[in-house]
């Protein structure tokens, strides 16, 4: 039997892109996964993380898709996610799927009917909150969607973690702002965030806006 974990980061981001990943491996297979240590990405450090991706590779395939900052201020992000999400699906044809649920629990129903119509074959899915931290495919799948979407935003530079709770990231949209010049690409330019810095921008100073 074929097992697939989804579970995605950046997606509340305001740097960079949203990494929708997936890790497949046979049944047989789980019990030396989770003997890796997996968990929830964001329990692991940095380091941990990316010493797992080699143990978890030899034991299953992982595949990730990408959606950029212009493509999710062009769109809706969460059907950016839902399509990628199938997409992953329909690539491995797994005969159960788990998911780390995307949208609020109450709306669940609604997420597997929309994901259903969009696969060509009906594996049995499993969409819960916590999947990432309760299922070893999906512990796998951040690992791998963390890692990746980590290495575009250390190779920004000094940028932060690109959430918009992070003063670094905030410091360094203003000063993205103050430059007059266009925003790079990588900034998610419809993001309250920007808007906001854009705003203070205009006004006053009146010190850290934290």
């Amino acid at each position: 039997m074929l097992l697939m974990g989804i579970d995605e980061a950046g997606r509340g981001c305001v740097l960079g892109p949203l990494v929708v990943g997936a890790f497949t491996c046979e049944a047989g297979q789980i019990e030396a996964a989770a003997a890796t240590g997996v968990t929830d990405s964001k329990r692991l450090s940095a380091k941990r993380r990316e010493a797992l991706i080699q143990p978890l590779a030899a034991l299953g395939q992982a595949e990730l898709r990408e959606i950029t900052p212009a493509e999710i201020d062009a769109g809706n992000i969460n059907t950016l996610e839902l399509h990628a999400m199938a997409s992953l699906i329909r690539a491995r044809r797994p005969d159960k799927v788990w998911i780390d649920g995307p949208v609020h629990p109450r709306g669940i129903p609604r997420f597997v009917r929309e994901l259903r119509a969009l696969l060509d074959h009906e594996p049995a899915l499993v969409v819960e909150p916590k999947a990432d931290l309760n299922y070893t495919v999906v512990s796998a799948a951040s690992i791998f969607a963390k890692v990746i979407r980590d290495q575009h935003i250390t190779a920004l530079g000094a940028v932060g973690s690109g959430y918009p709770s992070d003063p670094v990231t905030r410091a360094h949209l203003r000063q993205l702002i103050a430059s007059g010049a266009p925003l790079p690409p990588y900034v998610r330019q419809r993001w309250g965030t920007v808007r906001d810095l854009y705003q203070q921008s205009l006004l006053p100073s009146t010190g850290d806006d934290q």
